[in-house]
């Protein structure tokens, strides 16, 4: 959804020039004279709240003091949560579970409260917002309510939100009754002596006229789904291990399994709180699509990261045209996007390129796993299109016969200045590993290798090194001092990605050195899962393991698994960490290329089992 009352559009940015070499480089990264343009587009378009279902009673809405004794459990093995409270001295027992295949919630509620006609369902819905919730419940402007009764069992409310409209259509098995308390506010109640009572709450983008949901066939799906999920899907067990560590590492693993599948497993890239908070407007950030969806291939439920993939070719042209407009060939991919592909205003997202080379590592973990000449079919265009970039990205410095990654550009550590960063040791290796996996994938479609692509990796510019220690940059000879912040993301180069171009020693001792001045309260919750492979490369298992459970703010799992960013009231949740976590545990359960056997990574006197978990590049 975008706010309809500012006529602003893209075309009305204003964009800097960034001089590099001849070149000037326009970007959307100065809100300078146009404050309220610059940030209406970063706001809009965002994700909005469908709606809020929830208890009713004799007195109003049910608030949480009304409830007591309660209790709740998520059965993960079908995907259920069963609730169970009192509510004025009455047992409540509810089932809430979501239907697999349509965005439906089904619900059935056990109480004696139903038959005495002291428990409805109240239905409400909000006007968008940017903020965390995505809901504005005080406006009633910009917002219209369309309800219905379709018979005695069901209703259907359509919603009408400036440009955007949608439905939901509610159906129980037992006669209902609809009242309007506000404009967008409705009471339902069950006309039944029963004392149990169930309802599907069905949304959409098309009317479903008169198409009744039953209840029971959607637990059965959800059963299923479940259960298919789990037993064709990867599993680690420690539970011979004595280390007390092991159990918290397993409950970390499995909870983030079914967040995951939840939250990052759409037909779009997801927000880094997924659908839970609105974080960020709901926009995604391509950078961190990898840590959350890239487990899935290893974990056997590569079907759940292809189900995104479409939407590069979605927005191609979108990514092509950004490259054109700023003198590159191929595909520039955005790095906080809205669904139709156009890149964010800010004054650090733009210059980001660590997402550039990740449609590469897909196709290749993709690739690996089918071994199926489909797939290359599928993704060499993409392939193609994110090498023409990357190539024509590179800066060539005559002086020293070597590429360069040059500024303006801001590496995966943030805290550099656009201006003064030249061959960020991450991305160095990316591209070079990124040029090696397009090689690879022409010779398997009986195509020659890429003259060019094979000039750029034997010029490519070496990692940045000082007092035999990787830097950020090769600028930033105070790494250690100065910039011991944010993403440690030198250590990448050999953890996440092999390490082609990397000195094993010299990036032990970077290794040790992060370990000994690094500031991780200011780190992120996906840092501590690729410090861990950066360990398990390393051979250094029981630090792999310290590391991936870190005492840290930002490495805190709740109970329900979610990663919360410390003190951060915008991020209760973090997605990208459990996706990195599932990667390093899948990658130090079944290795990697070259790796010396299953299990190396974890210390020797760790107990581990593990099945249909794919071994890492």
């Amino acid at each position: 959804h975008s706010f309809a009352g500012q006529k602003y559009s893209r075309k009305d940015l204003k964009l800097k020039e960034y001089k590099r070499g001849s070149k000037l480089i326009p970007f959307a990264s100065d809100e300078s004279n146009q404050e309220e343009l610059f940030h209406y587009l970063r706001e809009n378009p965002h994700k909005y709240n469908l709606g809020r279902i929830g208890f009713y009673g004799r007195n109003g809405r049910l608030e949480p003091g009304d409830i007591e004794f309660l209790q709740q459990k998520l059965d993960l093995w079908q995907g259920i949560i069963f609730s169970d409270f009192n509510i004025a001295g009455k047992n409540v027992k509810v089932k809430t579970l979501c239907d697999p295949l349509t965005d439906s919630i089904a619900v059935k509620v056990k109480s004696k409260l139903l038959a005495e006609k002291k428990l409805g369902i109240e239905i409400e819905f909000p006007y968008p917002a940017v903020d965390k919730t995505a809901s504005d419940w005080g406006s009633k402007e910009g917002h219209r309510t369309i309800c219905r009764k379709i018979d005695d069992r069901g209703c259907s409310f359509s919603r009408f939100i400036e440009r955007e409209y949608y439905f939901l259509d509610i159906y129980s098995p037992e006669k209902i009754r609809l009242e309007r308390t506000d404009e967008h506010r409705f009471v339902l109640t069950f006309d039944s002596e029963k004392d149990e009572i169930s309802l599907v709450c069905n949304f959409s983008h098309d009317l479903q006229r008169n198409k009744k949901n039953d209840y029971t066939e959607i637990e059965d799906r959800s059963v299923k789904y479940w259960e298919n999920y789990w037993k064709n899907g990867g599993m680690i067990d420690f539970s011979g291990t004595v280390d007390p560590r092991a159990k918290e590492l397993e409950r970390r693993i499995v909870l983030s399994q079914y967040l995951t599948a939840v939250q990052c497993s759409g037909t779009l890239p997801p927000a880094e709180t997924g659908l839970t908070a609105n974080s960020w407007y709901g926009k995604f950030h391509l950078e961190m699509h990898f840590w959350h969806a890239a487990h899935f291939v290893l974990w056997n439920r590569e079907a759940l990261l292809e189900k995104s993939l479409w939407w590069y070719y979605k927005i191609l042209d979108v990514a092509k045209e950004l490259a054109r407009s700023q003198g590159f060939a191929g595909a520039r991919w955005p790095k906080m996007a809205c669904p139709e592909g156009h890149d964010s205003p800010s004054a650090i997202g733009p210059f980001l390129v660590w997402q550039q080379p990740h449609p590469l590592i897909y196709a290749e973990l993709l690739y690996r796993k089918k071994r199926d000449k489909t797939v290359l079919e599928n993704y060499y265009e993409l392939v193609a299109e994110t090498a023409k970039f990357m190539e024509s990205y590179l800066e060539y410095e005559e002086e020293k016969d070597r590429y360069n990654l040059s500024a303006p550009l801001i590496p995966a550590q943030e805290c550099f200045d656009e201006n003064d960063c030249l061959n960020p040791a991450f991305e160095l290796e990316y591209w070079y590993t990124a040029f090696l996996i397009a090689q690879k994938w022409r010779e398997r479609l009986g195509m020659e290798r890429n003259g060019k692509w094979e000039e750029i990796v034997s010029k490519l510019a070496d990692l940045p090194v000082k007092n035999n220690l990787y830097l950020a940059h090769e600028r930033a000879e105070n790494t250690f001092e100065k910039h011991n912040i944010d993403h440690p993301s030198m250590l990448a180069a050999f953890g996440l990605l092999p390490g082609y171009k990397v000195d094993r020693e010299i990036m032990e001792n970077t290794f040790n050195k992060v370990l000994g001045v690094w500031e991780f309260e200011e780190a992120w919750g996906w840092d501590f899962p690729m410090i861990a492979m950066t360990a398990a490369r390393l051979g250094k298992k029981d630090e792999a393991v310290d590391v991936l459970l870190m005492d840290t703010p930002k490495n805190t799992y709740l109970k329900n698994g979610h990663n919360r960013q410390g003190d951060r009231k915008d991020l209760p949740l973090y997605l990208p960490g459990n996706g990195a976590l599932l990667l390093a545990a899948g990658m130090m359960a079944a290795g990697w290329d070259n790796s010396e056997r299953d299990g190396t990574a974890f210390p020797d006197d760790w107990q581990v089992e593990f099945e249909s978990i794919s071994k890492y590049i």
